[in-house]
């Protein structure tokens, strides 16, 4: 009987049980040979869950079995416990440089004798002696892979990359011809406190004799189609191109989502596990908001990265719209980069729909669930559509009586009243309809589409929210303009421009209106705040 294949969300692709894409064909295979040969030592980063692990046993593979190298992959992830305890961190990563050895390679050479090294060439050089030894005695030059090295932490990973760089003018007889370093941020960026020197060494002077840094890329368009075709080809259930542009739009190629929005749609959906049934766009919108609601382990770091100070100082000014690019430092702008929480070709950008939308909804977690206001209040009782000037005068009131107190509460304070909006909406969308949301550093707005099913078909609004500076007839001019664009783009056909003042001079009096101006032949209602 053939086994059952499937979506892989945790841990590395074996494509014996997982639909896959040949992991040697995610990255330029020739030019990494190429640094092998060349006797190099570099690194290989991405975001978590892209497919570093997967990428580096299929090299470790291909390369034993070419026969020309010994090659072994080790993961150092355990010593992460140890922290600063160098000797309790050498010993689990000298375990596991034994252990694999012998699991992979059929070598048992380093098993007998790594724990006398430790004891006589304390943790600070041994494992720059048990390389040394290991290489010496191996009948092929060897060719090291160290997984998950920046979960190292202080001493632990600064003594790790000082052994290398010491070991490094013997390879390749009696130190490793070649060494890849693999984690979620290049080795020059680490920025290391040291408790022994009481200091901070960074990653490029502990470890300067990294020649290259390569990036493990997310998939493009025809690779997600790929993956999702294995589905398709395996069962015969296919996918509508509609969903597929769903698919698409949601991930951007982010291989951790295309799996589990993939997994999601075609196993976890009870309804769905009949192949006959054809996977369309709007069972992928239903997989969508069930993964961020079970907040998987995926989602759930990800919103942990945003309570950092260097994630607020990138992700903030993208959500509010109003910095420049050139006011965000830059080490800054490559770690959450390298987080795969932001895109930097072009505009920079949240890195995918999905993100998104996960971003201002956990923000705001506890903002919504203590907001009393009720869907039902919003809805028409005589065709079940969304009373949308009903619901922002409401938030109008609401703004004007407690923004101040809520958006206290925000670690996001420069985006406080795009994200309370989006909190109110949220809270009242919850009962059947979405936000769809557009957001961008310098493009000064936010451009939320409200997608809501009614018995008349599905309505569609456009709420652009902007903060007024300035003039505040020229900022509604604006607003209406940009309000237009994107009303045309979407094809809806009501749209309302939502104007913050955040003047301290100002009263509310004057901050709060209500008036309907005309655009390009729509009308456009303009709420102040």
């Amino acid at each position: 009987m053939q086994r059952e294949r499937y979506f892989n969300t945790a841990g590395p692709v074996n494509c014996t049980d997982h639909y896959c894409l040949p992991p040697l064909h995610r990255f330029n295979l020739e030019e990494i040979l190429h640094l092998i040969r060349q006797k190099k030592y570099f690194v290989l980063h991405a975001p978590r869950q892209t497919g570093k692990t997967s990428c580096l046993l299929a090299l470790m593979e291909y390369l034993n079995q070419q026969g020309e190298y010994n090659c072994l992959y080790i993961n150092v992830e355990a010593a992460q416990a140890a922290r600063e305890r160098v000797a309790d961190g050498m010993r689990a990563i000298l375990s596991e440089l034994a252990d694999k050895a012998a699991d992979y390679l059929d070598d048992g050479f380093l098993q007998e004798c790594w724990r006398d090294i430790l004891a006589q060439d304390g943790e600070f050089k041994a494992f720059q002696k048990a390389l040394n030894l290991w290489s010496k005695q191996s009948q092929k030059p060897l060719v090291l892979l160290i997984d998950e090295v920046d979960a190292l932490v202080g001493d632990t990973l600064i003594s790790l990359l000082r052994q290398l760089r010491s070991g490094y003018t013997d390879r390749p007889t009696r130190f490793p011809q070649s060494v890849i370093l693999c984690g979620v941020r290049d080795v020059r960026d680490y920025r290391i406190h040291s408790s022994r020197e009481q200091m901070i060494i960074t990653g490029g002077s502990a470890c300067n004799i990294k020649a290259e840094s390569l990036r493990l890329g997310d998939f493009s368009r025809s690779e997600m189609e790929q993956l999702y075709q294995c589905h398709t080809i395996a069962t015969g259930q296919p996918f509508t191109p509609q969903a597929l542009d769903l698919l698409w739009d949601l991930s951007e190629g982010q291989p951790w989502l295309v799996n589990a929005l993939g997994y999601e749609v075609t196993f976890k959906m009870p309804a769905n596990r009949d192949r006959a049934i054809t996977i369309t766009a709007d069972m992928v919108q239903q997989a969508k908001e069930q993964i961020i609601l079970r907040r998987e382990t995926h989602i759930d770091q990800l919103v942990d990265k945003l309570q950092e100070e260097r994630v607020r100082s990138v992700i903030e000014p993208i959500l509010s719209g109003l910095a420049a690019p050139e006011t965000i430092p830059i080490d800054d702008l490559g770690y959450v980069r390298d987080l795969g929480l932001i895109k930097t070709e072009g505009n920079i950008r949240i890195a995918n729909r999905l993100y998104q939308e996960v971003i201002p909804r956990e923000l705001t977690y506890t903002t919504q669930v203590t907001i009393t206001h009720q869907t039902q209040w919003y809805i028409r009782p005589e065709d079940g559509s969304l009373d949308m000037p009903k619901l922002l005068t409401a938030f109008q009131d609401f703004f004007r009586k407690h923004s101040e107190s809520w958006q206290e509460r925000f670690q996001y304070k420069e985006a406080g009243p795009q994200l309370l909006m989006q909190a109110f909406l949220q809270r009242i969308l919850n009962g059947g309809g979405r936000i769809e949301r557009e957001y961008g550093l310098g493009t000064q707005r936010t451009d939320l589409l409200v997608v809501w099913p009614y018995q008349g078909g599905v309505q569609e609004v456009v709420i652009e929210l902007k903060i007024r500076y300035g003039d505040l007839a020229k900022t509604i001019q604006e607003g209406l303009k940009q309000t237009w664009h994107y009303m045309d783009k979407c094809g809806a056909n009501q749209g309302h421009v939502v104007i913050f003042d955040r003047s301290k001079t100002s009263v509310w009096e004057e901050k709060v209106f209500c008036r309907q101006e005309a655009y390009q032949g729509h009308s456009i209602t303009v709420w102040g705040m």
